[in-house]
């Protein structure tokens, strides 16, 4: 009798198993992965009951809502930044295509518009493939704890000083380090200064405590990205490109570039230290296909088919707000409820941001994929409840 309640009980337990095991493959099976160099498959809205009339007003939004710059990026560039002392371009810059951009729904196209396979820079942006290369770095225990001070692992004076000694990993991730400092000829100090003040009252300022105030500013970003040099010694793009860029199938087209004066010497080789954005030039060259692969890729946790290329908890640290700012994850932007929050749209929203209207929104409550490209940045708040309101019939 006993055995016979026993065996009723496993032969539940194993059909729950498969049931749940069926249940996991139909899911799978019903979310798209485009296979290298295949041309990606496109579905009508209406096939996931979203409205196509309304979904073609966001890509007429778009094309009509260009962003208002130069299409010649180093005049852009130098425009956008002038306020800055000292500011040059010290990387390659590239003059920009017209709007482009993509909507997925469970990774099909269910909208397009530009031309989405054109290498254009992306700024920005850049800064959350960064972000990912860290990640990596902290999956593979290269990083053992991200409240390490970064002094333990890049000892060669960069985080010399009482207070730079102090900045951990994390610090260096959610721009809240206040290093103080030169790199690549850049001063902290110079990048993005106060609009109150001087130069002398910039360079004497107060340090903050790390992990208290939100600063965005490029030459910690690129410190981020020579410490993960140090740590990796290879090039970033080479981990970038063998760890998630050629797992996702994305093209030979896109670089990644330093500055002409940031190569290194790693291990006796040189080596170039790449830009978390185009500031200065450099950073990410990269189409909007590309980048529809890597949003694609966090939209499903972090997991390309059945294969994870990055763990499911380090993308829930790198979109977890941080204490010095509510909308600002680990080099991704959040819509919490905050200076940055998109009224009526999940607070789950996550994106990239980048110079000129370029981003990567993922919205995984509605298995959605959103990448914009040249938009006009204060028009993405309006965009988003144009695509929000095509969800609805």
């Amino acid at each position: 009798m006993i055995k016979s309640k026993l065996s009723l009980r496993t032969g539940i337990f194993s059909l729950l198993i498969v049931l749940i095991s069926i249940g996991l493959s139909y899911g799978q099976s019903n979310y798209y992965f485009p296979e290298k160099g295949d041309k990606w498959l496109e579905k009508s809205p209406v096939e996931f009951g979203i409205n196509e009339a309304k979904l073609k007003l966001a890509v007429e939004f778009a094309l009509n809502n260009e962003y208002s710059g130069s299409k010649d990026l180093r005049q852009a560039i130098l425009k956008g930044f002038e306020y800055e002392p000292y500011h040059t371009i010290l990387g390659p810059t590239k003059k920009r295509g017209g709007p482009a951009g993509m909507i997925l729904k469970n990774g099909y196209i269910i909208a397009q518009w530009g031309d989405i396979k054109r290498v254009d820079m992306t700024f920005s942006v850049t800064k959350s493939y960064l972000s990912t290369v860290a990640g990596l770095a902290y999956d593979n225990k290269l990083i053992k704890s991200l409240n390490d001070p970064v002094f333990n692992y890049v000892w060669d004076g960069s985080f010399q000083g009482e207070h730079n000694e102090k900045i951990n990993w994390e610090h260096l991730l959610n721009q809240s380090s206040d290093w103080s400092g030169t790199l690549w000829g850049g001063h902290d100090w110079a990048d993005r200064p106060p609009r109150e003040g001087t130069i002398d009252d910039w360079k004497t300022r107060e340090l903050k405590e790390p992990g208290s105030v939100f600063e965005y500013n490029d030459v910690r970003v690129n410190l981020l990205a020579y410490s993960l040099l140090q740590v990796w010694r290879k090039p970033l793009p080479v981990v970038l490109k063998e760890k998630i860029m050629d797992p996702i199938g994305a093209s030979s087209t896109w670089r990644w570039y330093g500055y002409d004066n940031s190569w290194v010497t790693i291990d006796g080789m040189q080596v170039q230290s790449v830009s978390g954005g185009g500031h200065s030039g450099g950073g990410l060259f990269i189409s909007a296909e590309d980048h529809a692969r890597f949003g694609l890729l966090f939209l499903n946790n972090g997991k390309w088919n059945n294969q994870q290329l990055i763990t499911e908890s380090w993308i829930e640290k790198a979109t977890s707000p941080s204490q010095a700012n509510i909308n600002y994850g680990y080099m991704w932007w959040l819509n919490k409820q905050g200076p940055r929050h998109w009224e009526g749209i999940s607070e789950s929203v996550f994106y990239a941001a980048g110079f000129g209207g370029n981003y990567i929104v993922i919205d995984q409550e509605n298995d959605l994929l959103v990448v914009t490209r040249w938009l006009e940045p204060s028009k993405l708040g309006e965009f988003m409840q144009i695509v929000k309101g095509a969800l609805n019939k």
